[in-house]
């Protein structure tokens, strides 16, 4: 059997953490104060995700699905609650320990792209492994942008690529840092169907062959048909949360 992990140029299982879930939430919280009012963005979230795991998380806007993922990414922290992602306690974590921890512990898939316009797409993708510290940046960056299907976009600036190439090179930038938690916001929202099938695959592979804990936030409920566990989220809550009945569905057999 092919090694998927190591083809893709990914952290292998000795990177991560030894003991525990990768994801770990118990009661967060997490509220805002806009003007007089107080907005309750999160109320009370317990959610625990293991290495190798793919779940999605649906739910409205305003459900506190965004806020969610910030809070696992280490963007956002908790007004009340306790947080542990990758094996490190970060409800009280300072600025500094944030930012370190979200080099080399977590990556993201941003619904915005946010690449680098100065940057051509194999730099975009170099960029990713460079911060997390893995070795031989520009060959891993080579082998993700073919993962991807752009092995031959690599000297182009992302202002000469589609909103799908962007996309693209979004995730493959994400790949490339090896960490053992991966946050994707819409990953498939501007792809198309093809594409998104593409890209969901690269995503299932990364989990259960790399040994990633993957959370991909999104409203289509198909792509949620492919996911070892499905969050749903109301006013703040978790609503559901468990396995899909009969188990995960083949991405070969979803349609949208």
């Amino acid at each position: 059997m092919v090694d998927v992990a190591a083809a893709a140029g990914v952290a292998g299982p000795g990177d991560r953490p030894p003991d525990g879930p990768l994801i770990r939430l118990e009661g967060v919280a997490r509220e805002y104060r806009v003007g007089d009012s107080r907005v309750v963005a999160l109320d009370g979230v317990d959610l625990t995700v293991g290495a190798g795991e793919f779940v999605v998380v649906l739910g409205p806007s305003g459900s506190g699905k965004t806020t969610l993922l910030n809070m696992i990414g280490a963007l956002d922290t908790p007004t009340a609650g306790r947080l542990v992602i990758a094996g490190r306690d970060l409800t009280r974590a300072g600025r500094g320990e944030l930012a370190r921890f979200r080099r080399h512990a977590v990556s993201f898939i941003f619904q915005a792209f946010n690449l680098f316009p100065g940057l051509t797409a194999l730099e975009n993708v170099e960029f990713g492994a460079d911060v997390a510290g893995r070795p031989g940046g520009r060959e891993r960056a080579r082998r993700m942008l073919g993962r991807v299907g752009l092995e031959e976009r690599g000297a182009h600036f992302p202002h000469e690529l589609s909103g799908g190439e962007q996309q693209r090179v979004a995730i493959a930038r994400a790949l490339a840092s090896g960490n053992p938690v991966l946050l994707a916001d819409e990953p498939t929202g501007e792809l198309d169907f093809r594409t998104g099938v593409q890209i969901l695959e690269l995503l299932h592979d990364q989990t259960h062959a790399a040994g990633t804990a993957v959370l991909v936030v999104t409203h289509n409920r198909e792509i949620a048909r492919a996911a070892d566990r499905v969050v749903e989220m109301s006013s703040g809550r978790v609503v559901r949360d468990g396995p899909n009945p009969g188990g995960p569905a083949p991405i070969s057999a979803l349609q949208w």
